[in-house]
């Protein structure tokens, strides 16, 4: 079967997908997201997301839009922080976008004192601005594999029964044609996912009709040049793909460039790219931390600087991970970024 088939089968069946009956987050799951790390990381987002309702002078009524929200840590912190801002809480709805059936409930259990909406399509978002969030979310998009050898591009599929990869000659023109925003250009190796770009074509429609924007926080890279990313992770270590299916995280890591391509061919523009321990930096998360610290012992003193530590610093989360802001044409708004 083809790579992204694949990974659907493996993440969304509906009776042995991954995300449909595991919760993979945190200490006891098989990885750790910012949100899970510490609850600052969504007081920031909060904080950048009022600031952009303000930006647009305070509309009456504006949408959050959270796509996969995982066990619902950022969603929670976010309203939680939210109500001390009276006017922009009454001005917002708030939804969930979520695939999964297993991990909607375990949101709303963990939301049950919020009023949310949970929605499967983005026709029953009400009118306003339209603003999603989007955090460790495309990562998991099935994506489709194409590999140049000896000036032939071919299809990657995957054997199950006997553990290897195989590949089919495609005329690489038709894929061009079909998806516009995939680059051929000095590349031997593709990733891409038609799912993703059938996703942000829906979200640009909002986003376009709006004056709205999409905020991506995800692990990426900005090279040209594509590579092989395609991984899994099982107890917060990488094994083989072909190890542990339906058990195991299966993802990639997207690519921003082509994204803003996919963007372009959409009609958004990109109004801000910065790596995530800058945005947390320039978001005054270092500010908060020491407001938080001052009745704090030393022991949870270092706990929370540790925390911090790994949302911001290179070695760790501030440099693989990446935040990519896409609006429509008219907004004008780069907190965070600049």
């Amino acid at each position: 079967m083809s790579v992204d088939k694949f990974m659907h089968d493996s993440l969304f069946n509906k009776n042995n997908g991954y995300y449909m009956k595991k919760t993979p987050f945190g200490k006891n799951g098989d990885f750790i997201t910012s949100p899970n790390i510490s609850i600052i990381f969504s007081e920031i987002i909060c904080i950048w997301i009022i600031s952009f309702w303000k930006k647009q002078k305070k509309p009456e009524k504006i949408n959050l839009i959270e796509l996969g929200a995982g066990n619902g840590d950022m969603m929670y912190q976010i309203l939680n922080s939210s109500i001390n801002f009276k006017d922009f809480y009454n001005s917002c709805n708030f939804y969930i976008y979520e695939k999964s059936p297993h991990l909607t409930t375990i949101q709303k259990k963990r939301l049950n004192n919020f009023n949310v909406k949970w929605i499967k399509n983005f026709n029953q978002i009400n009118k306003g601005i339209n603003l999603f969030i989007s955090n460790e979310f495309i990562d998991v998009f099935p994506i489709k594999q194409l590999i140049k050898i000896k000036n032939k591009w071919y299809e990657r599929y995957i054997d199950i029964k006997n553990k290897k990869f195989l590949r089919k000659k495609i005329n690489i023109k038709n894929v061009k044609k079909k998806y516009s925003f995939v680059d051929i250009k000095n590349q031997n190796f593709i990733e891409f996912s038609p799912q993703l770009f059938s996703l942000l074509r829906k979200i640009s429609n909002k986003i376009n009709i709006s004056n709205g924007g999409m905020l991506i926080i995800d692990y990426a890279y900005n090279k040209k040049k594509m590579v092989n990313t395609l991984q899994s992770v099982k107890d917060h270590k990488k094994i083989s793909i072909f190890d542990k299916i339906g058990d195991a995280d299966i993802s990639y890591v997207p690519n921003f460039n082509q994204i803003k391509k996919m963007a372009h061919k959409l009609d958004l523009k990109v109004s801000g790219q910065i790596t995530q321990g800058e945005f947390l930096k320039k978001m005054g998360i270092l500010k908060r931390a020491e407001i938080i610290s001052e009745n704090l012992n030393f022991l949870k003193k270092a706990d929370l600087y540790y925390r911090i530590k790994r949302l911001i610093d290179p070695k760790f989360m501030g440099k693989l991970f990446k935040v990519l802001f896409l609006t429509n044409k008219k907004i004008s708004f780069n907190i965070g970024f600049k």
